[in-house]
């Protein structure tokens, strides 16, 4: 038999290129580090100057429940400025929870509901209906992509695990889930030392003068689509991910209401197809179990409003008195059948 050849020897490194391949590790080891120490110290302002995100209001919630939680867009958020959440606390003796957040869809407030109902509990849930988050990916798949979100939502393995579940389902982009898990935004947030406060905050006691020239920008931005032509489609893509986002409401337990918010005439006039919409919102929220409102006529002065289509603390006072408080009251009566 062939005498069977032993394996070549093994070419040491040369020390040099030994040498090199350690300073490279440890250079590499060294950047890694720093990059977790800024994501540390990041994540700790999170917390420290956190107000307005609905995911840093989740975990810092302090009680187990709530009477009320109420979803949505900008609309919905001077329920809570000035002091006028504890108002309507006070006035009801209900305890409300307001996750609205600026120009987020229903696929967004789906998932703060998802997040929110993992330790929590409502018996009522109020979602805030804008025509606008149901025409744009805009304010829905690429609103997870947004850097001034993403640098104050704290980091959850939880929410991590659910976001990358709706890039694979709900066409949420990889690089929204890659941002918010390696904490690029909030590593690179020039405001990171600033408190999570939306500027219509502090214009909450203004009272805004009608303007055709602000009208025409606030809907231009709002419908960055303009009058596209697959409008409808669009329009019923988003209504069917309300449809889900209510019946996981009432699946846990919880009331379910829909309202439109007021705006003033002026700016009511200017929007496309609303009629269309509010029919069609009408239709989801009835099949899906829910009281439907619309309050969208019921305060038509531009006095009342601290911009052209939100509502200044004259005008949520005034809504309040006329139509939240029954509202909210209304909702000890229980679970819907």
């Amino acid at each position: 038999m062939q005498a069977q050849m032993p394996p070549p020897a093994m070419t040491p490194m040369p020390l040099a290129a030994r040498r090199l391949a350690r300073a490279s590790a440890a250079f590499v080891g060294i950047g890694l580090l720093l990059y977790l120490l800024l994501l540390a110290g990041a994540e700790a302002l999170v917390y420290r100057n956190g107000h307005s995100n609905p995911f840093f209001k989740i975990e810092t919630l302090d009680r187990p429940s709530a009477d009320w939680l109420i979803l949505g867009t900008s609309h919905a958020m001077p329920l809570d400025f000035g002091g006028f959440g504890a108002t309507m606390r006070e006035a009801t003796g209900q305890t409300i929870v307001n996750l609205a957040a600026q120009g987020t869809g229903p696929v967004y407030s789906r998932l703060v509901l998802r997040q929110y109902l993992r330790r929590h509990k409502a018996a009522n849930v109020l979602y805030v209906a804008d025509a606008f988050a149901f025409q744009s990916r805009a304010w829905n798949e690429d609103r997870f992509g947004d850097a001034k979100l993403l640098a104050r939502t704290p980091f959850d393995a939880s929410l991590a695990a659910a976001l990358a579940g709706y890039v694979r389902t709900e066409g949420v982009s990889w690089r929204a889930w890659l941002d918010y898990v390696s904490g690029f935004s909030k590593i690179n947030n020039r405001q990171r030392f600033e408190l999570d406060a939306w500027e219509g905050e502090a214009q909450f006691e203004r009272q805004w003068r009608a303007s055709s020239t602000s009208v025409k920008k606030r809907i231009d931005y709002l419908y960055p689509d303009g009058a596209a032509a697959d409008t409808q489609a669009t329009q019923a893509r988003y209504l069917a991910e309300l449809d889900r986002l209510l019946r996981d409401a009432r699946a846990s337990g919880a009331r379910v209401t829909v309202i439109q918010m007021p705006v003033p005439a002026v700016f009511r006039a200017q929007l496309p197809r609303q009629a269309d919409f509010e029919a069609a919102l009408a239709r989801t929220a009835s099949l899906a179990g829910a009281e439907y409102h619309d309050y969208s006529a019921s305060i038509d002065e531009p006095r009342f409003y601290f911009d052209s289509d939100h509502l200044g603390r004259t005008g949520v006072q005034m809504l309040f008195d006329r139509e939240l408080k029954p509202l909210l009251l209304a909702g000890r009566r229980g679970p819907q059948p």
